[in-house]
């Protein structure tokens, strides 16, 4: 098991949370950006700086990840994509992607983009507050610890 980081836009009150659980349980981590991300120093932890270009981090995750693995994205398309592949896949809000939601969700995400195309304003997320670090930090564990016992 290995836990990916889709980190373009990765909060870092998240990305803490997960490099401290990656070097606390001595899980591989590879956060894969197309830019240079802080990831500290640890045995654990890797960073992967991937070109320029759209979704080049995104085809990078989903080459390398394995069904077994993890992974912390805000993008729906790429969690669409792992979630079909088999991965547990959750994003820094603390929601979880899986077979019976990522589909709504693109769905929705592809509608307000179609919106926003058309020339309608539309609200984004709202900002990023501890209550969505503390349910971010809530799941992850739950998940984690889940996954190692059934390993």
């Amino acid at each position: 098991m290995r836990i990916w980081v889709d980190a373009d836009a990765v909060p870092n009150e998240i990305k803490e949370i997960i490099l401290r659980a990656a070097q606390r349980l001595k899980i591989e981590t590879i956060l894969v950006a197309n830019k240079n991300v802080s990831v500290g120093r640890g045995p654990f932890v890797t960073m992967v700086r991937v070109t320029q270009g759209p979704d080049v981090a995104d085809a990078y995750i989903v080459d390398e990840s394995a069904p077994s693995d993890f992974c912390v994205t805000a993008d729906i398309p790429l969690a669409s994509l792992l979630v079909a592949k088999g991965l547990t896949v959750i994003d820094p809000r603390g929601e979880q992607y899986d077979a019976s939601n990522v589909g709504e969700r693109l769905a929705v995400r592809d509608f307000m983009a179609g919106l926003r195309e058309a020339g309608v304003q539309t609200s984004g997320p709202p900002p990023f507050s501890s209550k969505a670090k503390q349910k971010f930090a809530a799941l992850f564990d739950s998940l984690l610890t889940r996954a190692l016992r059934l390993s």
